[in-house]
């Protein structure tokens, strides 16, 4: 199982928070993938 899909199944089970994936961006996921995932657009803060 890839990082991409451990990170969208803990977010479809409702394990992690919308700031949970925003976190992994750049450590287990890329942004295009966040987007894929939560359906909003990576934002750096």
């Amino acid at each position: 199982m890839s990082k991409f899909e451990k990170v969208k199944g803990f977010y479809d089970a409702g394990l992690w928070s919308e700031g949970m994936v925003w976190n992994a961006v750049g450590r287990w996921i890329n942004a295009e993938e966040f987007l894929e995932i939560t359906g909003i657009e990576y934002e750096k803060k």
